[in-house]
């Protein structure tokens, strides 16, 4: 198997500590894993079934930050940042990243979903694809040039220069779940990473891309994924705390923009496979096997569910399912 395995780091809910998250990135290094993850939130409300009440979130960058600074080798990704902040300040930033950690940074970016966040900076009447957009225009520009001039819908500046210049290219991947977001990642983005998606879903935007980028004459951009997971010894284990009627319920709500089974209504284990990894280490092997199937290059597993044992789960994961899929 020719595919990247990364993990999301546990810097928001109850869970979150510097220690705890820094040791799981030194663990996963020398196990293996390719890359470590961070989401984002300006103003952090936990959602949905996956999230407990807590409201505590580390800022992402600052927290890859402090992982590169512990690793060597470890791709520091954002799955996703969202556009609050001003283009040059996050330029500014990923470019010193570059310069201190070397290539291996991967900016990965979402329109976001919560108008709160936006509202609170001023930006709430905005089409945030947009921002999206301006800032993958923005940053390509400061990354490779000097004393650089923008006008653009949102963002207008005259004769900015950034240094250091990242050491190497630093890919933009577009997150999202929606046609839309695949579109534009094969208009104008290294990768596509979607979070909690079923195989269907994937294949079928992964299809389409192939067809965007073949017209376009732009590569296909990387496919990764951050599914939640939860691994144990036993699959009872794995499987407290969550159902598959709880996902079910949750998919016919909520997930719109999922590819439908031909009732029309998410029924089965089958209907939402990919939506979230479960399992033994065995199980977990064959549930990511499926993934490469449908296309994908990158899998970020999401412990969300289990971050009381993030450690335990990272051990189970590198010793077992990792050297399994590279086998």
């Amino acid at each position: 198997m020719t595919m990247k395995f990364g993990l999301l780091l546990p810097h928001f809910g109850a869970h979150t500590d510097l220690d705890y998250l820094l040791r799981g990135s030194e663990l996963a290094e020398k196990l293996g894993f390719d890359s470590v993850w961070v989401r984002d939130h300006l103003l952090f409300e936990p959602h949905g079934e996956f999230e407990a009440a807590d409201r505590d979130f580390l800022e992402p960058l600052t927290v890859l930050s402090a992982v590169g600074a512990v690793t060597q080798d470890l791709t520091l990704g954002t799955a996703t940042l969202i556009p609050y902040r001003h283009p040059i300040v996050t330029a500014f930033t990923l470019a010193s990243m570059s310069h201190m950690f070397g290539d291996r940074i991967i900016a990965g970016w979402g329109a976001g979903t919560f108008d709160h966040e936006f509202e609170a900076v001023g930006m709430g009447d905005i089409f945030r694809p947009e921002l999206v957009e301006e800032n993958a225009r923005i940053s390509e520009l400061l990354f490779n040039g000097d004393d650089v001039s923008y006008g653009g819908e949102h963002f207008q500046f005259e004769n900015v220069t950034v240094y250091p210049k990242p050491v190497a290219k630093i890919p933009f991947w577009y997150g999202g779940a929606t046609p839309a977001s695949a579109r534009r990642a094969a208009e104008y983005a290294d990768g596509w990473i979607p979070g909690r998606i079923t195989l269907k879903t994937i294949e079928k935007r992964v299809a389409k891309m192939k067809e965007l980028v073949a017209e376009n004459g732009r590569p296909m951009p990387t496919v990764g994924v951050v599914p939640p997971t939860t691994i144990a010894e036993t699959e009872e284990e794995a499987w407290a705390g969550t159902s598959v009627e709880g996902l079910l319920k949750w998919a016919n709500e909520r997930g719109k923009w999922w590819v439908k089974p031909p009732s029309g209504k998410f029924e089965t284990a089958a209907d939402i496979e990919g939506s979230l990894i479960a399992g033994t280490p065995d199980q977990v092997v064959e549930q990511s096997m499926r993934f490469e199937e449908v296309g994908v290059e990158h899998i970020v597993y999401d412990l969300r569910l289990s971050f009381d044992r993030w450690h335990e789960s990272i051990e189970l994961l590198g010793n077992n399912v990792i050297p399994a899929l590279r086998s």
